[in-house]
């Protein structure tokens, strides 16, 4: 067994372990983990595909972007963001749904697979700059210049619909009116330019005063 078998089966034990993480934890912060430790499997074996290039775009932009921002929404609406009435069942029932759909094109795939016949296909030998920052930085700013902007544009889109569910609803406050007198007066406002009826001023007074007299 070589070297690159060996790395081989490291990197892709790491990477199902962590998606295994991810989707039989509880904790939505250990799910994120788990997507952190998949995310750096997956980047290993396009190390040893050497496409370094997707390798640290696999640890800058998901690791380091995407991640964070998982972590971030989850402590913004707090793990219990979704435990209302009826949410459990639905979201169970989503979850036995999905397993249920994946299961069958498991096995859908596998049937097709053992129907055809396979042939063994060889690839030509690759450039030597092939998966590279330089060949990859080439490309993209030469021939792939619209669909880098267009990924901009939609990252600026993700960062406002972020700050909008940060902000949320403003929270109407609600004044209670209570029937006693005595609650009114001890539960009322404490400042006179608080209370809905401010005391009146001085000209009203004397005019008031004037009235009475007269």
């Amino acid at each position: 067994m070589t070297v690159g078998n060996v790395f081989f089966v490291v990197a892709s034990v790491v990477a199902l372990f962590g998606a295994c993480m991810t989707i039989a934890s509880r904790s939505p912060i250990r799910s994120a983990v788990g997507l952190l430790i998949t995310i750096v499997g997956i980047a290993a074996l396009f190390l040893m595909l050497n496409a370094q290039f997707l390798a640290a775009i696999q640890l800058i932009v998901y690791a380091g972007a995407v991640v964070v921002l998982f972590v971030f929404v989850i402590m913004l609406l707090g793990p219990d963001a979704g435990d209302g009435e009826g949410t459990i069942a639905r979201a169970r029932l989503a979850r036995y749904g999905a397993g249920a759909f994946f299961v069958l094109l498991a096995l859908a795939g596998a049937h097709l697979v053992s129907r055809s016949e396979l042939s063994v296909h060889r690839f030509k030998v690759a450039p030597a700059g092939h998966g590279s920052v330089e060949g990859i930085g080439t490309l993209l700013f030469n021939g792939m210049v619209i669909p880098f902007e267009l990924a901009t544009a939609l990252l600026i889109v993700a960062v406002v619909g972020a700050i909008a569910v940060a902000r949320g609803k403003p929270h109407v406050r609600r004044e209670s009116k209570s029937a006693s007198p005595t609650a009114r007066m001890f539960h009322g406002p404490l400042m006179a330019r608080d209370a809905q009826r401010p005391l009146p001023t001085k000209a009203e007074r004397a005019a008031k005063a004037a009235g009475g007299v007269g």
